[in-house]
């Protein structure tokens, strides 16, 4: 098993999620006993369905927030069918911010996809609650394939696991290595030397940091919670908090704001009206020398083949601290529709997605998503390669809000992203927006409202 993955599950082996059990199912309801015949007449006995041979061809679909990967999630179908010909599957992905509520309805007017993505912790748990999601615990090599701690993240609270975990995504930073050879610096290995980086690149004419806020959510998650880590101890630090061992307005949180609020004379002027599209296309055509990003915009950073070469580097720790941390999140898993005519076949995939070939396939078609599995393969695209390498050494956490802060409201992620683009604006200051953050937490959530400051 490669190293970063024993971090990994070292790291996420004491994870302990907190929400409702899911609802009981049902209780079977009795056959009602044969009404009586007339004697001269022999009972009417009606033949039982029959079961649907092997080769029997079925029709899957398939839901996503990934519009991206259609051609390399048909791919990775392809391979299926050279072993299940008879199972169809169609991909249908749906626009990421939209994702959720779609397939909400889609589920609860009973038009959901056989098969779809699950989002880790309280999005996907709750539809299980709610009986959208088909339990699989009985499924073969689900539990021979990943760890606790992996499925963890796609479990009830009693251990019953409802997905496969699929893909593991990494943070960091996109650097122009052309820029920084031009202007002769190195890559950063404190906090203090990134800073003093953004300055000559800015001085130089070029903008350091092409992150914007037009699309709040990249400010949340790759922005914020790529750089909370680091701050507030990773993985212990943030049980810290979930425990109500800190308040979520104490130092350590403060100055993860506050390195949000240093990267505000960094970014691009009018930097709230640019897209996470327009803040890409800004590094990509040499006008800015780092972006802030993950490791899922590797295909697309690959495609657009941008006339300079790029490379990653770690968020680097300040002054004075040697521990560095990486945001290695685990962010999705696939699941069966509870209500499927063709929960068997979807099963079939699933049962598939268990085995090493599947977990080859991933890596390779979609490099910048790991696989989850146990022995996960060394993906073969180098810049992949480069994301996975940021692992060694370094302290290994998912993303501050997923775990427990978003079981009420006002979520912890809202919170999050609202005041990090306050504090990159500089309409907040870092204490105001981690005070906010434990003023809204503590409206719900106990551990914020018995906290010792």
């Amino acid at each position: 098993m490669s190293k970063y993955i024993v971090v990994l599950l070292v790291v996420l082996a004491l994870l302990i999620t907190s929400c409702a059990p899911p609802a009981a199912a049902p209780a079977p309801v009795a056959e009602p006993a044969p009404a009586e015949q007339p004697a001269a007449e022999a009972p009417v006995v009606e033949e039982p369905a029959p079961a649907p041979a092997a080769d029997e061809a079925v029709s899957l679909t398939m839901g996503s927030w990934r519009v991206d990967d259609v051609a390399q999630i048909n791919a990775i179908i392809a391979e299926f069918n050279k072993v299940y010909p008879n199972i169809s599957i169609t991909f249908d992905p749906t626009n990421p911010p939209d994702y959720n509520a779609t397939l909400r309805t889609q589920l609860e007017g009973g038009t959901g996809p056989d098969l779809y993505y699950l989002r880790s912790f309280a999005t996907s748990r709750q539809l299980f609650e709610e009986g959208f999601i088909e339990p699989l615990a009985d499924l073969p090599g689900l539990k021979e394939s990943f760890s606790e701690a992996s499925l963890g993240p796609w479990s009830a609270a009693d251990g019953t696991p409802y997905g496969v975990p699929f893909i593991a995504v990494s943070h960091g930073v996109y650097y122009n290595k052309n820029i920084f050879q031009e202007l002769g610096i190195e890559i950063p290995t404190t906090w203090q030397e990134l800073l003093a980086a953004a300055q000559t690149i800015k001085d130089a004419g070029y903008t350091p940091f092409a992150n914007a806020s037009g699309d709040a959510w990249t400010i949340a998650e790759i922005v914020f919670m790529n750089l909370a880590p680091t701050f507030i101890g990773g993985y212990e630090g943030r049980q810290a908090y979930l425990n109500g061992e800190r308040c979520f307005n104490d130092e350590a949180m403060v100055n993860a704001f506050q390195a949000v609020a240093d990267l505000g004379p960094f970014v691009p002027d009018g930097q709230e009206a640019l897209t996470y599209y327009d803040s890409q296309q800004l590094f990509l055509m040499g006008q800015a020398a780092m972006w802030l990003g993950g490791s899922w915009d590797i295909p697309v950073f690959e495609s657009e083949a941008p006339e300079f070469e790029w490379g990653v580097f770690g968020i680097p720790a300040p002054e004075g601290q040697e521990q560095r941390y990486v945001t290695f999140h685990l962010d999705a898993g696939m699941g069966v529709n509870a209500a499927s005519p063709n929960k068997e076949a979807a099963k079939t995939f699933l049962e598939w997605m268990t085995t090493p070939e599947f977990a080859k396939l991933l890596a390779n078609q979609l490099p910048g998503f790991f696989p989850i599995s146990n022995n996960p393969p060394a993906p073969d695209n180098v810049h992949a390669a480069e994301f996975l390498a940021l692992n060694e050494g370094a302290g290994l956490d998912i993303r501050l809000a997923w775990e427990k802060l978003l079981d009420g409201q006002p979520d912890g992620y809202t919170l999050m992203q609202d005041s990090a683009i306050a504090v990159l604006g500089g309409d907040m200051t870092a204490q105001e927006a981690a005070d906010a953050l434990q003023a809204g937490l503590a409206q719900w959530y106990e551990p914020a409202q018995n906290c010792q400051p």
